[in-house]
């Protein structure tokens, strides 16, 4: 089952995507939504991202051929960090550059969990019922300013630049998600390739882990972390990401007016 967010002449909905139609419904995606009856063509519709997260918690190294690759330790816990509202943008969206000198932007094809429950301290065996579906995302990145002072890490800065977290186009709540293969295309070309199973931690571990003293909310996405592949990101380029049984999530990289 997808479920999407839309603007639709000036008015903001949701709804059940089913082939290229639109069921809409009314009330809150994660408690029951119910359906008024009236439908769209997506083909009609402004497509949003499609939830609203308090905050995404993003991954890094967590896939077993990128710390090969990188000669980094396999992780004991998760290693994350926060994507701030401000960052967030739609399928379609163009991500404009920063102004000032950033040097190199990344795009990075990622995996979203999408939280369908309020949750701290989740147990293991429990977290499955804490996941409401996925989405894409693209982590972007200024990857320059990550240690362009040798004093202080900036990953709050590089990574929150507004616009650098599009995830869409909808969420898939039907999938499983250990037999995907997340890929991105740079104008049509591949340059990333990897399966979610390359993952030190799984879904139901990240849900269970990323809880220990921290609530997490309905709406809120973890982003799994990227693999190999990932590459600076031109003006004009279009960037495609895609995940086996979610869809393809597309922007473009513009340069500031």
């Amino acid at each position: 089952m997808r479920w999407l967010r839309y603007s639709h002449q000036g008015q903001m909905g949701m709804g059940q995507l089913v082939g290229e139609t639109i069921h809409v419904h009314q009330g809150s995606l994660f408690n029951h939504p119910q359906p008024t009856g009236e439908t769209l063509l997506v083909s009609d519709v402004e497509i949003l991202a499609p939830c609203q997260p308090t905050k995404v918690l993003a991954l890094w190294n967590n896939f077993k051929t990128a710390a090969e690759k990188n000669g980094w330790s396999a992780p004991s816990e998760p290693l994350y960090f926060l994507k701030s509202p401000n960052s967030y943008s739609h399928h379609l969206q163009a991500v404009i550059r920063p102004t000032n000198d950033v040097g190199r932007v990344v795009y990075e094809a990622e995996l979203g969990i999408v939280i369908g429950r309020r949750g701290r301290d989740i147990p293991l065996e429990e977290a499955a019922g804490y996941i409401f579906g996925y989405t894409c995302v693209n982590d972007v990145t200024a990857v320059e300013l990550l240690r362009s002072d040798t004093s202080f890490e900036q990953w709050t800065r590089a990574k929150n630049f507004d616009g650098f977290t599009p995830f869409g186009p909808w969420i898939e709540t039907d999938l499983d998600c250990t037999q995907s293969i997340v890929t991105a295309k740079v104008n049509g070309r591949e340059r990333q390739n990897y399966p979610v199973s390359d993952m030190f931690f799984s879904p139901q571990e990240l849900v269970a882990k990323l809880s220990r003293g921290m609530t997490l909310e309905p709406g809120d996405i973890i982003s799994c972390g990227t693999s190999i592949g990932a590459m600076p990101w031109q003006n004009d380029a279009v960037v495609e990401v895609s995940i086996e049984g979610i869809g393809t999530l597309s922007n473009t990289m513009k340069a500031s007016a």
